[in-house]
C-alpha cells in the first residue's frame, strides 16, 4: 500500500496516525499536488491529498473515505460498530475536522496580501474555534478516551485538531480549558502521534503550555 501526501497536511497526518494505530504497513511517498512531476493528479482527479493506492491497484482519496477503507483491514476498529457508540465517535470526529477546517481557513486568509485579507473572516474562524473548544471541554465524555474504553476515531479526530491548532494558531486555549488539555496530554504520548509530528510542529508542541 502507498500513501501519497505532504507531512504538514493534517488530513494526511490523520491517515498516517490511523495506519500506525492499526499496524498496517505502507510506503510513505511525500508529495504535494504542487510538486513538478507528482503522482497526485493522475491518481485523484481532484488533485488533493491524501491518496492511497492499495496493493491490488485500487485508489482511495479523502481522509474520511481512506480511514473507512483501512478500518476494514483489521478486526479491531477505529470506528465503533454499535450504533450509539458509532454516532458519538463520529460526532467527536466531525467536531475535530471542523476545528481543522477553521484553523486552516484562518491560516490561509492570514497569508493573503494585506489589501485582500479579511479580518472579519479571520475573526469568524477564531470564533468557531473558541466555541468548539468550549463545547469539547464541557461535553460528557470519558476520562482517558472520548467514547468507550479504547482509542477510536473520536480521539484521533479531536487530538489531531488540537495539535494542529498548536501548530497553526498557537494561543492559550489550555488556560481556559484545562480538562481538555489534560485529556490531550494523555493522547499525545501515543506512538502514532509522536511518530507523525510534521516538520516545524515540534517547536509548537514543545512550547510551554
Amino acid at each position: 500500500m502507498k500513501l501519497y501526501g505532504h507531512a504538514t497536511s493534517p488530513y494526511v497526518r490523520k491517515v498516517r496516525i490511523a495506519l500506525r494505530e492499526k499496524n498496517i504497513r505502507f510506503e510513505w511517498i511525500e508529495e504535494s499536488p504542487h510538486d513538478a512531476g507528482n503522482h497526485i493528479a493522475a491518481l485523484n482527479p481532484l488533485g488533493k491529498v491524501p491518496v492511497i493506492e492499495t496493493d491490488d491497484g485500487q485508489v482511495f482519496f479523502d481522509s474520511a473515505l481512506i480511514i473507512e477503507y483501512i478500518d476494514t483491514l483489521t478486526p479491531e476498529r477505529l470506528i465503533p460498530g454499535t450504533t450509539p457508540e458509532r454516532l458519538r465517535a463520529l460526532l467527536w470526529n466531525t467536531l475535530g475536522m471542523g476545528l481543522v477546517d477553521a484553523t486552516a481557513a484562518r491560516l490561509l486568509e492570514g497569508r493573503r496580501p494585506a489589501p485582500q485579507k479579511s479580518q472579519e473572516f479571520i475573526a469568524r474562524q477564531e470564533d468557531k474555534i473558541a466555541r468548539a473548544l468550549a463545547w469539547a471541554d464541557k461535553a460528557d465524555r470519558g476520562a482517558a478516551y472520548l467514547v468507550g474504553e479504547r482509542f477510536s476515531i473520536a480521539d484521533l479526530g479531536l487530538a489531531l485538531a488540537l495539535e494542529y491548532i498548536d501548530f497553526r494558531y498557537p494561543h492559550d486555549w489550555r488556560g481556559k480549558h484545562p480538562r481538555l488539555a489534560r485529556w490531550l496530554a494523555g493522547i499525545s504520548t501515543r506512538g502514532s502521534f509522536a511518530e507523525t509530528v510534521p516538520p516545524g510542529m515540534e517547536k509548537a508542541l514543545d512550547a510551554p503550555h
